[in-house]
């Protein structure tokens, strides 16, 4: 008997969105190899979505997981963004018909209204995608409801106080974003706990950045075990959380495949002084320099270029506490031109951010310096 949803499946999960690639195409053979892998040490669960590879990863999972596998072997989870070029409810349902035609499941064990928070929840409520996707769970094509979402804490209470039917969500979870101001990942976790949701953990090597820290933080995790990689560190604190219905890794070979496998078929939590462990690597994160913004977005406000200040000031500081330039320039395109707003380069200086900054940020400076790095 389960105590919460999902507390009986094992906690790795395979991210169909950074598979291996061959001449910008998914390498389905190589998928295949570690499908059947995964697969073959009792894992189950797959993670896609309907914009993944521009529809590429579903139908993927098709020919490699239900083209090949019984139905009852997998796990299968996809997410319908409304938000994403549907100009009409009809628009938005038909996605969810697309994505099952491309992963021919049959039906989805996990079903997500994908990516809510910020500008775009309100398509889910004009669309009326809540209620309609209720219905799919009603005629059997989905097992179980839920969202994910890149947003603060209030605004999850406020998603899951008005909709108590969905069952789990999906968050954003590390141990450097644990205590983070723009991601809140322990708030956000501790408010669907409050509301009894289990949740899936996504990001818990945050795209990356964590399976290669800096060499500080490198040396106090192999102080501490000097066969684990810095990836293990990161999944086992996300999988050692009360209430995880499994960890998604976004694994593109083999290698990270064998790794996670390594530490994860007989997984065991973090013991406390390994906790104290992570304690250390988030401080060494913490101590590195960054502009203090806390995303209240008043400099946006009168922004006569419309510059997307406190989105940029988070991907730069991806760059200087991480050193990670393609993780920061991705966030910092997505950040920008992604939701409509204006590079660091537009800046034309006249100071009115400045003014109304409650942190007292010269962000006419530090526009200059992130458009330096992230342009480039």
């Amino acid at each position: 008997m389960e105590k919460y949803l999902g507390e009986n499946i094992p906690k790795l999960g395979f991210g169909l969105m950074r598979l291996p690639m061959n001449g910008g195409k998914i390498d389905v053979e190589r998928t295949q190899e570690m499908v059947d892998r995964f697969i073959s040490e009792g894992f189950c669960y797959f993670d896609t979505a309907y914009g993944y590879n521009d529809g590429e990863s579903e139908a993927v999972a098709k020919r490699v997981l239900a083209d090949k596998y019984p139905r009852e072997r997998f796990l299968l989870a996809t997410k319908l963004p409304a938000w994403a070029g549907a100009k009409t409810r009809e628009e938005a349902e038909q996605m969810f018909y697309t994505s099952l035609e491309r992963t021919g499941a049959g039906y989805f064990d996990f079903y997500l209204l994908h990516n809510l928070g910020e500008e775009r929840t309100h398509f889910f409520d004009d669309y009326g995608i809540w209620d309609f996707l209720q219905e799919r769970k009603k005629e059997g094509l989905i097992r179980h409801l839920g969202f994910s979402i890149h947003d603060k804490a209030d605004v999850l209470d406020q998603l899951l106080t008005e909709h108590p039917e969905m069952e789990f969500v999906q968050l954003q979870i590390n141990y450097a974003d644990w205590e983070d101001s723009n991601i809140e990942s322990r708030k956000c976790y501790e408010v669907a706990r409050k509301h009894g949701k289990p949740v899936i953990i996504m990001e818990p090597v945050k795209g990356g950045t964590l399976a290669d820290p800096p060499e500080e933080v490198k040396a106090v995790l192999k102080a501490a075990d000097e066969s684990a990689s810095p990836s293990s560190w990161a999944i086992r604190f996300a999988a050692s959380l009360d209430g995880v219905i499994t960890v998604l890794s976004g694994m593109s070979d083999m290698e990270q495949m064998e790794d996670n496998i390594s530490y994860m078929k007989e997984f065991t939590p973090l013991s406390e002084e390994e906790q104290q462990v992570i304690q250390k690597a988030r401080e060494i994160y913490a101590s590195f320099p960054k502009v203090p913004c806390t995303a209240c977005a008043y400099c946006m406000k009168g922004c006569p270029e419309n510059i997307g200040i406190y989105g940029i000031f988070q991907a730069y500081n991806i760059y200087t506490m991480y050193q990670n330039l393609g993780s920061a320039r991705g966030k910092y395109r997505w950040n920008t031109e992604g939701r409509g707003y204006g590079k660091a380069s537009a800046c034309i200086r006249c100071g009115k951010c400045e003014k109304v900054c409650p942190q007292h940020i010269h962000i006419r400076d530090e526009l200059a310096r992130a458009a330096e790095v992230l342009e480039g």
